[in-house]
């Protein structure tokens, strides 16, 4: 059987029953298609192996041992990955640029039989698809952006919104981040740039248009990674915004219990404290290492509260949202989930 070259359009809006990254597992780690398995014609070492053989010695040795390399991997994933796949299973099957290694996976496997596509172009063309999408995709919705300071439960209350059925897109589950200073999720790094950027995209397909998007309130950046600049300006220049609010002692409460394990991780705690050295000065950063050193987290959370976080996300929202003052109003009693999904279901009802 023959094996065909489609475009990422055609991709797109064909059907497969899988999708093959041929690249070495660290390309496939950085980003990759939607839905895909990694098959790598050549592992990581395999592919430095090769590329400095090509421009140090000979580029025809290059390709005899990366032939030979190539051939084993293969051979290994037909026998591992295809023997139970049915005459009509049909995979898609890409590298970087859509040459030869998906070329020779996709070759043995339409020489098996199967009805085998090669990706046009590759992740590139790929990539390219993506970063051109997000330029307008996001225009194309409506957004109801939550607004409120920090511990006021907008996350919770995303969470919340989702289990009601409502769209959303939380931008900080995406990038493994809470946000802030302090936002880094323990045990999960955060994506690649480009990773974020796939799945953005890849919610961003997913919703009607028809229906609003709730999303909370962002800068450009969450953590390391830059939220797409469109996405950004259309929240911002006409999004809802809703004013999530909460009493204070509700706050600390929250914060206390999202950010309670630095209770076991006081070094890390200390250690994030470093990005705050600027704002607040050392003699302040000292006070706050010595209560954490201390055990006095409510105390500490709430110095962090007053201090630096609400002064600092007021001067952002008032920048970023001329209709805050006018804003409805959504207030939350705690963060449990009782006043959480109550809230969730007002705002999924209301029109």
């Amino acid at each position: 059987m023959s094996l065909v070259q489609i475009s990422v359009e055609q991709a797109l809006a064909t059907r497969f029953d899988a999708v093959i990254d041929a690249r070495s597992p660290a390309e496939f780690a950085e980003d990759h298609l939607t839905g895909a398995v990694n098959w790598p014609t050549l592992d990581d070492e395999q592919r430095r192996v090769v590329g400095t053989l090509y421009k140090q010695v000979d580029a025809l040795a290059a390709r005899k041992l990366g032939a030979a390399m190539a051939g084993r991997n293969i051979v290994a994933h037909i026998e591992a990955f295809v023997q139970d796949k049915p005459r009509d299973w049909r995979p898609l099957v890409y590298c970087w640029r859509g040459g030869q290694r998906s070329g020779s996976l996709a070759w043995f496997l339409s020489q098996i039989g199967f009805r085998t596509c090669q990706l046009s172009g590759g992740y590139k063309a790929w990539r390219a698809n993506v970063r051109t999408d997000l330029l307008t995709l996001p225009r194309q919705f409506s957004y109801r952006v939550l607004c409120g300071r920090t511990g006021s439960g907008k996350t919770r209350l995303l969470q919340a919104l989702r289990h009601e059925g409502a769209q959303v897109l939380d931008l900080e589950a995406l990038a493994c981040h809470r946000g802030s200073v302090l936002g880094a999720v323990p045990g999960q790094p955060q994506p690649s740039q480009k990773r974020f950027d796939t799945l953005v995209w890849e919610a961003l397909r997913g919703f009607d248009a028809q229906r609003p998007v709730f999303v909370e309130s962002e800068s450009r950046k969450v953590g390391a990674l830059r939220v797409p600049e469109a996405l950004i300006e259309h929240m911002r220049a006409s999004g809802l915004c809703l004013r999530v609010e909460m009493s204070d002692a509700a706050r600390l409460d929250l914060l206390l219990d999202e950010y309670g394990f630095f209770a076991q991780q006081v070094d890390v705690f200390n250690q994030a404290l470093e990005g705050l050295i600027e704002p607040r000065g050392r003699e302040q950063i000292a006070r706050w290492r010595a209560q954490a050193q201390a055990g006095q987290w409510r105390e500490l959370f709430g110095d962090l509260m007053t201090q630096h976080y609400d002064p600092l996300y007021q001067r952002s929202l008032a920048r970023s949202f001329a209709q805050l003052e006018s804003a409805q109003v959504v207030v939350l009693a705690d963060g449990g989930e009782p006043a959480l999904h109550e809230a969730a279901r007002r705002l999924v009802a209301a029109p």
